[in-house]
């Protein structure tokens, strides 16, 4: 297996590939970006649930994954914004809509991680970690 250089990009790739195959959990290695990540995504109503496994490494965060009631995702897409590669930053005039407001673009700025509607109200930029919808 070889070394994740980008944690987030695995973290989306889990939640995308086990919507698509229908799986009623996902989980990984926990860290402290994923599980705020994971806790966004719970609290904007793409998760489930969202628990953290303590283990002797550094813990497994365990994600139920949510399905409408004809069982489709509710989660429609996952899309990495700013990659190791190729960082993105936004300031607080600049913040993104994602599918004209109906998806959400989620930040990493330096009061932690938020949702684009949480910076825009507190009036912060930050790396566009990723947009959902």
């Amino acid at each position: 297996m070889s070394a994740i250089n980008d944690p987030i990009s695995d973290l989306l790739t889990r939640i995308r590939n086990g919507c698509q195959a229908g799986k009623e959990e996902v989980s990984m290695p926990a860290s402290k970006i994923k599980r705020s990540l994971a806790e966004i995504l719970k609290k904007e109503g793409y998760l489930a649930d969202v628990s953290f496994v303590p283990d002797r490494l550094q813990g497994l965060l365990v994600m139920q994954l949510k399905y409408d009631e004809k069982g489709k995702p509710v989660i429609k897409g996952l899309k990495r914004e700013s990659k190791p590669s190729r960082r993105v930053y936004v300031g607080s005039d600049e913040l993104p809509k994602v599918r004209y407001g109906l998806g959400t673009a989620i930040l990493s700025t330096s009061r932690g991680v938020m949702t684009d509607r949480q910076a825009r109200r507190e009036k912060v930029g930050g790396e566009y970690l990723c947009s959902i919808w």
